[in-house]
């Protein structure tokens, strides 16, 4: 099957597809759509192809049925995307879910920074809400890890892509898995070592799915709170590990002196390498750090004031463009970014093929900037005068606050804000306007690309066409995993009638805290093409 020739979306659909493309996968596309006969709800259409997904996916026909089973299964809770229907025809599957309209939870986490103690509460608390729901209904989701934590409207954790949940647990009987799945830095240890077991013996090369969604659980909050994962992958092989192993958990890694020191003894109850000494949910729950008061939550889990949660979300997002890479960081892009090949390519069991599909039919929508049109009389002469007008026009857009001086979103933004959308948007904040001329900008990424030694084909910037430039980015990250996405150069129209440059970074496939260093590497070592606040 050759990319450039997809079978044709379905047609006979019974609801109304009303976007280009708001999420992707690499065999599945995610678009917005409504009913037939009414304009609300707005609501997500998951399309997968399913000959695509088995032949790249390494994805059996009957996970792809399992994956909607479960989902259907788990039934409503504010912390998991519902589910609302799905069907198929000989070519595609459909899932019909919930809209996450505040985007990928991640995407507004400062790489090796994270967020406030706060902010990682209540995400966690929310997550160990959805997750004990799942496995309430007998389902472990067994793939917990940022690229599957989504948020709602109102800022809210919801859990979504249950491509690999097993049912653990169905009437009172419970079974054990040796399927090797998830994400290598937030899988627990016994999946590996499931990996390497001998055969022989009935219960080696098992594992309860339920108490690897705990270890992931207690992975992610760790991110939560440092931005960094406590090591690649735990294994023997990984130094960070093994140093956990030795110290029975009290590592003396840089990363864990970062964590607060009342949060410590609930990450080692989480993360017990012995599964069966594991904190339960109901002792995650007990636990002094998950009790404390906290001003962003209410007393039944929900985000307290969702204007004040997504202005302090953007807080630590981030770029000094004084700290241009020393010779030392720019050795250590180079080897964090690679050829998509070695010796963890393909490694592990995931719902996302090496190989993303490319078709016409899965463009991306182009989010519109959030600009009110200007009175003419206050259209600027001259060429400072234009600058001007343009940085205050762009200075409300909530991707411009990682580059100004004072850290958060503009007053302005922040005054006007009614809902938590308005400042932390669905669509990624791996994002920058540029005013230099299209070539110059695709020539400058080309460098940087260049420099941090991802595989790059040739571009010509389409000067007249939108978009200018699609720059596919294929490489592996510094954990040695699939780090797939495109960098996509469009015109933006402006109040004034002028244009500005819109260089969005769309993650595909890939961790979001990787997919934000390299966006930053990126950027850095393009800084002449960057409109920044304040200048």
């Amino acid at each position: 099957m050759r990319q450039s020739q997809l079978d044709p979306l379905p047609r006979e659909l019974p609801f109304r597809i009303i976007s280009k493309t708001v999420g992707r996968g690499a065999y599945a596309s995610i678009k917005k759509a409504i009913p037939l006969d009414s304009q609300t709800p707005v609501f997500a259409v998951k399309l997968i192809h399913k000959g695509y997904a088995t032949k790249h996916g390494r994805v059996s026909a009957k996970q792809l049925a399992m994956e909607v089973s479960l989902h259907s299964h788990i039934g409503q809770h504010p912390n998991v995307i519902e589910w609302f229907a799905s069907g198929e025809d000989p070519v595609w599957r459909w899932i019909a879910m919930e809209y996450a309209e505040g985007g990928d939870l991640f995407d507004k986490i400062e790489a090796d920074v994270g967020v406030r103690q706060d902010i990682a509460q209540l995400y966690f608390a929310q997550l160990v809400s959805g997750v004990s729901f799942m496995h309430s209904k007998g389902v472990a989701h067994r793939d917990l890890k940022p690229e599957n934590i989504l948020l709602s409207q109102d800022g809210s954790l919801k859990l979504a892509d249950f491509g690999m949940a097993t049912m653990f647990e169905y009437k009172g009987q419970r079974k054990t898995s040796s399927t090797l799945c998830g994400s290598p830095p937030y899988i627990a240890p016994e999946i590996l070592a499931c990996a390497r077991a001998d055969k022989k013996s009935p219960a080696a090369g098992k594992y309860s799915p339920d108490l690897v969604d705990l270890w992931s659980c207690g992975v992610i909050l760790f991110v939560l709170l440092v931005g960094n994962t406590p090591w690649d992958e735990p294994s023997p092989s990984s130094w960070e590990f093994n140093e956990y192993m030795r110290t029975s958990g009290h590592s003396t890694d840089a990363l864990w002196k970062r964590v607060p020191p009342e949060a410590l003894s609930l990450l080692r109850g989480m993360m017990s390498v012995d599964p069966e000494k594991r904190f339960s949910f109901p002792k995650v729950r007990q636990h002094p750090w998950y009790t404390r008061p906290n001003p962003l939550l209410t007393s039944d889990g929900k985000v307290f004031d969702p204007i004040i949660l997504a202005a302090q979300m953007l807080e630590n997002l981030h770029i000094d463009f004084s700290q241009q890479p020393s010779a030392s960081q720019r050795q250590a892009a180079t080897d964090a970014m690679d050829l998509d090949s070695g010796p963890n390519a393909g490694k592990f069991s995931s719902t996302q093929p090496e190989t993303p599909i490319i078709d016409k039919d899965w463009d991306w929508e182009q989010p519109v900037l959030r600009s009110v049109a200007l009175p003419v009389s206050s259209l600027p002469s001259r060429a400072a005068d234009a600058r001007r007008m343009v940085l205050s026009t762009l200075a409300d857009e909530p991707s411009m606050s990682q580059f100004s001086h004072t850290p958060g979103p503009s007053m302005t933004l922040t005054q006007q804000a009614r809902r938590f959308r308005d400042i932390c948007p669905p669509e990624s904040l791996t994002r920058f306007f540029s005013h230099v001329p299209p070539a110059h900008i695709v020539q400058m990424i080309s460098d940087a690309l260049h420099q941090l030694n991802v595989p790059l084909a040739p571009i010509s910037p389409g000067l007249c066409s939108s978009p200018i430039a699609n720059i596919k980015i294929k490489a592996l990250d510094g954990r040695q995993q699939s780090l797939h996405g495109e960098i996509k150069i469009d015109k933006q129209p402006l109040p004034d009638g002028t244009e500005v440059l819109d260089v969005r970074f769309i993650k595909i496939k890939g961790d979001p805290l990787e997919w934000r260093r390299f966006f930053k590497k990126v950027v850095v070592l393009c800084k002449d093409g960057v409109y920044v606040p304040d200048s």
